[in-house]
């Protein structure tokens, strides 16, 4: 069934875009290269609110936290959770930043396999019917049958090369079974070789900056892992960075989250560029950990191995809230330019 599509004029300028009734204003624009500012996609940060000053709209998700009693009271709206009905003037503040490389694109994909990376960890192979082109350490949608709403996971594949003109048709993301969570119950216990889903992507701004000459640090815990492990994995790809070294710290809770190692040891030359570190923060005293673990949080180990130095590398992140929290305290207490580090608030 066809859906009714509406212009969606930005006021004060000469720039509009086209919003199917079964898109979102922020991706229709982001599909047409208008410069949209977010960051989750999911109705969290906020960082897509607008101000709607003609039209009617319908939102996703009413009670989405990043929309305050105020803001409703103000007519805003976030982009990620509202779909037009109609035509729409609506007030946004773009910022060229947000110009997408590549313009985000909706296909279906058929689930090929998964893989088991640790007890709660799993990887995720999607053939997709058009080719997604995406840089690595981007994020996509997924949309599943009953479902409801779509979820963002990031892909662990690695992305395009600048001058790269051909996108691939296989994706991966690797998944953490969320207790209580329906989108990751349905992907472990439901999903089916040949089930199809559509996916829609790619989105983010934590993607690998091949033009910065610093070596790299990524910091990973979770299902953070795939982004990481698809910039580690774009890093020793791309031609550009041939003379980069990359620092790989993950933060697990307890010795059985410990993972990545392995697929960082098959990237070429990875004994000579590249280095890991496994810290636990669950560990006690009375627990053996393997050679080389360190026990504590993943913050407090980059600031110590690293201190100032961290002034002169280009730092990725990916992990829980809390994680992400003490990491940012530390970089800013070290000094760290904040344009040196890179995460998405979708995690």
């Amino acid at each position: 069934m066809s859906q009714a599509v509406h212009t969606i004029q930005l006021a004060g300028t000469d720039q509009s875009f086209f919003c199917a009734e079964n898109d979102t204003l922020l991706r229709a624009a982001l599909r047409s290269g208008i410069a949209f500012p977010y960051e989750c996609n999911v109705g969290s940060c906020g960082n897509c609110k607008f101000e709607l000053l003609e039209g009617v709209m319908a939102s996703c998700w009413p009670e989405a936290p990043g929309l305050s009693d105020k803001d409703r009271a103000r007519n805003r709206g976030l982009g990620c959770q509202s779909r037009p009905t109609g035509p729409l003037q609506i007030k946004l503040r773009t910022s060229d930043k947000y110009a997408p490389q590549f313009p985000p694109v909706r296909t279906s994909a058929k689930f090929i396999a998964s893989r088991v990376i640790t007890h709660d960890l799993s990887e995720f192979t999607f053939q997709t019917e058009s080719p997604l082109p995406f840089l690595s350490g981007q994020y996509a949608l997924i949309q599943m049958d009953s479902i409801a709403g779509p979820r963002a996971y990031s892909m662990s594949n690695v992305g395009m090369f600048s001058g790269e003109t051909q996108a691939g048709n296989l994706i991966e993301f690797q998944v953490r079974r969320v207790p209580g969570g329906h989108g990751s119950a349905h992907l472990f216990d439901h999903l089916k070789p040949g089930a199809v889903v559509e996916i829609d992507g790619p989105y983010g701004m934590a993607y690998l900056r091949e033009s910065v000459e610093r070596d790299i640090l990524c910091i990973a815990g979770g299902s953070g892992l795939a982004p990481m492990i698809s910039i580690a994995r774009g890093a020793f790809s791309s031609p550009r960075m041939a003379g980069r070294k990359l620092s790989f710290f993950y933060g697990a809770r307890a010795l059985q989250d410990v993972c990545g190692l392995d697929m960082l040891q098959t990237l070429p030359n990875w004994q000579d560029r590249g280095t890991y570190q496994a810290v636990v923060s669950g560990a006690t005293e009375a627990d053996t950990l393997l050679d080389g673990y360190l026990r504590g949080f993943a913050h407090d180990a980059v600031a110590q191995t690293f201190g100032e130095r961290l002034q002169q590398m280009e730092i990725y992140f990916a992990g829980p809230a809390l994680m992400g929290q003490s990491l940012l305290k530390t970089l800013i207490d070290l000094k760290v330019p904040m344009d040196q580090v890179h995460f998405d608030q979708f995690y």
